[in-house]
């Protein structure tokens, strides 16, 4: 079954953003999922982690933001970024049809959904997943981004490698740890975008397998 494009409205001024839904049979949870700064829902790493999602009976929908949508590279101010965000859950909400909806995303995307879920409540939103939240920039250490998580009242789980440049462990632990209702898993070897080493003895596919499998564990329990 292959996905079907839609098109997500934002608002009258900034317009709508496409999106691709992916709804196998049998799909018990809905994961909205957002793309990284640097890429967009096409990203050979979004399509991989949805259809190994789709494969596990979650249904997704990924989704552009205004600046992606529009071809440029910069991404958009937070607001901006966080009316997609919040736009987008509600038409997974619409399209769950009473099953559990998550929301999240990659990087950026990830910390932008969880930015939108500390202002105001996601209607009807689950949890969110962060698949490898950008705790600060490449060498310049810091928790500072992750100060609006304590008001986030919702689930959450963290999916980090060993070897990510944008969220050093020895940072991101405590944080996680001192709020009462995250998760993190940790895949030994990634870095930013879950690639491994050949030395490791390990594929990336073995790390997206294993990306997809959390997500989907995490999800039926919650």
């Amino acid at each position: 079954m292959a996905a079907e494009a839609l098109s997500i409205s934002v608002s009258e001024k900034l317009g709508t953003v496409s999106a691709l839904w992916h709804d196998p049979k049998g799909a018990t949870r809905v994961l909205a999922l957002a793309h990284g700064a640097g890429a967009d829902m096409q990203h050979a790493f979004m399509t991989a982690l949805a259809e190994r999602l789709v494969e596990r009976g979650v249904a997704t929908l990924r989704y552009q933001f205004p600046y992606t949508e529009a071809g440029r590279g910069a991404p958009n101010r937070a607001p901006v970024l966080t009316a997609t965000v919040r736009a987008a859950a509600a038409v997974a909400v619409e399209r769950a049809g009473g099953r559990p909806v998550f929301a999240g995303g990659k990087s950026m995307g990830g910390r932008m959904t969880s930015l939108a879920a500390s202002e105001a409540t996601l209607p009807d939103v689950a949890g969110l997943v962060f698949v490898g939240f950008p705790l600060h920039a490449a060498g310049k250490p810091g928790s500072e981004r992750a100060a609006h998580l304590q008001d986030v009242a919702l689930p959450l789980l963290f999916l980090q490698g060993t070897r990510d440049k944008l969220a050093e462990l020895e940072l991101l632990t405590p944080v996680v740890e001192a709020l009462p209702r995250a998760t993190m898993h940790i895949v030994d070897g990634g870095d930013h975008s879950f690639h491994v080493l050949k030395r490791s003895g390990r594929t990336d596919d073995d790390a997206l397998d294993e990306l997809a499998d959390t997500i989907d564990g995490w999800t039926a329990k919650v």
